[in-house]
C-alpha cells in the first residue's frame, strides 16, 4: 500500500498531492477576476437568445457527452471561434460535452494547442 507523500508548494505550505493550498486557490481566482474583467459579455461574444435555442436543439439531437457518454450540457466548439461568425455558427464545428469534461479534459487540451 502507497502512501501520499505531502511536498512542499511555492509558497511554502504543506499540501497532499493533488490538493492546492489556500494561496494557489485565491491566486487563481484573482487571476481569473483580471481575466473576466476585460472580457466582453457572453451576449456581446455571441451567446444570446439566438445561441441557447441552437444548443438546446442540438443537446436534443445529441445528449450523450463525446469524450465520456454521459449526460451532455454544453454545446463546445471543436475548433476555438475566435468571433468567426461562420465557424461559430458551423454544426460540424459543435460537439456535446458534459461539464465536467469540458471543464478538465477540453480546458487541458486548449492549453497544450497553445503550447
Amino acid at each position: 500500500m502507497s502512501v501520499a507523500v505531502p511536498y512542499i508548494a511555492s509558497c511554502r505550505c504543506i499540501v497532499k498531492p493533488g490538493e492546492r493550498c489556500p494561496h494557489m486557490i485565491a491566486r487563481d481566482r484573482e487571476r481569473k477576476a483580471r481575466f473576466d474583467k476585460k472580457r466582453p459579455s457572453a451576449g456581446k461574444r455571441g451567446y444570446g437568445a439566438k445561441w441557447r435555442n441552437a444548443r438546446n436543439d442540438y443537446l436534443k439531437d445529441h445528449p450523450g457527452c463525446v469524450m465520456c457518454g454521459a449526460t451532455a450540457t454544453l454545446v463546445d466548439h471543436k475548433t476555438p471561434h475566435k468571433g468567426d461568425l461562420k465557424l461559430f455558427w458551423s454544426r460540424t464545428n459543435w460537439q456535446s460535452l458534459c461539464t465536467t469534461c469540458h471543464s478538465i479534459r477540453k480546458q487541458r487540451q486548449e492549453r497544450q494547442w497553445r503550447a
